[in-house]
């Protein structure tokens, strides 16, 4: 049977994907924070790496919007720790497995605020900025022995994650959007599967998912 490991798999996007590859027929492993907590690279590695892996999904994130002058070098650690450092953590663990199978895929869940981040979010901006050059970086190492990486960037998503976002902000992003409406956690997860499952001859790339130009 298939595994597929989902960090940060209690919030809303990763239970959504879970469900998908349920569906499939999937070994779904989707631990949220109170299993595996991200930030202590000890047990991703251990939990990672503990069996074969043909598919990781890197969901974990956690959004902490201050100005740069206002963020406490703990909250910057602790927002690239979790948006950024546990994703590459979890990669390293899966990858050499990958490697001797000759197969395997990580899906890194980036952001758009990787590429047009607001003001105000420059640490989880950051943070998801970093996977789009993890992303190309892997790709090319490993692309020698058919281990495939990519990034997803999904959008605006009503989550629990976006839950704290003011009416107000909510109606400016959502004007920014040219079909007048956001993204769905269900539509990204069907996009997580058909690109593992449809495009098996991709890797390296930046998939933005939303309709903001």
């Amino acid at each position: 049977m298939r595994r597929i490991i989902i960090t940060g798999g209690q919030g809303d996007l990763g239970k959504e994907i879970a469900a998908v590859f349920r569906e499939e027929g999937w070994q779904v492993d989707a631990p949220g924070r109170d299993v595996l907590d991200v930030c202590d690279r000890e047990k991703v590695a251990a939990y990672c790496g503990s069996a074969p892996v043909d598919l990781l999904v890197c969901c974990a994130g956690e959004i902490s919007d201050a100005l740069l002058a206002r963020t406490s070098p703990e909250d910057w650690d602790r927002s690239l720790e979790v948006n950024f450092a546990g994703a590459a953590a979890a990669a390293a663990a899966v990858i050499p497995g990958m490697r001797n199978r000759k197969e395997g895929h990580v899906v890194f869940i980036s952001s758009n605020s990787a590429i047009h981040p607001p003001a105000g979010q420059a640490a989880y901006a950051t943070g998801k900025a970093a996977l789009l050059g993890l992303t190309e970086s892997l790709a090319r190492t490993h692309g020698g022995t058919n281990v495939r990486v990519n990034a997803i960037l999904p959008g605006f998503l009503e989550t629990k994650m976006t839950g704290g976002v003011t009416p107000r902000r909510r109606h400016e992003i959502l004007g920014a959007h040219c079909l007048g409406r956001f993204n769905t956690v269900r539509a990204v997860a069907g996009f997580v599967h058909f690109l593992h499952e449809g495009l098996p001859h991709t890797s390296g790339q930046v998939f933005r998912l939303d309709n903001r130009p």
